[in-house]
């Protein structure tokens, strides 16, 4: 969030400002699935861009759950993201989950200087 408020390239963002209904595979029900964040940001050619993101453990992603738990989640997260995937399609926005792979990835990190 404190990234969000200071990199200059974030025009705006808001945290769970939207609500996209779904369908709970797992209770078989229609619910609400609220996405983390959502930020309109300008790339280096200054052309913004919007998107939801939604931040999670790999663990509770599908083909990483190991237990019986984090597959029951990652399968209510899956029907979560498609929605979410269809809602952000439709309004011209993206979507896209990270990870603590994504967020943690060192080969992305600058050079230090010798």
């Amino acid at each position: 969030m404190r990234f969000c408020d200071t990199h200059p390239s974030v025009v705006a963002w808001a945290s769970e400002s939207h609500r996209i209904p779904y369908f709970n595979p797992i209770k078989n029900k229609q619910t609400h699935y609220v996405p983390d964040f959502f930020i309109i940001y300008e790339d280096k050619h200054k052309k913004r861009h919007a998107e939801f993101i939604e931040i999670k453990p790999a663990s509770q992603m599908l083909g990483n759950a190991k237990s019986t738990a984090q597959k029951a989640q990652a399968i209510v997260n899956e029907a979560k993201w498609q929605a979410a995937k269809t809602f952000a399609q439709k309004q011209g926005v993206g979507f896209r989950v990270l990870t603590e792979n994504e967020l943690f990835n060192h080969s992305q990190s600058p050079k230090k200087k010798r």
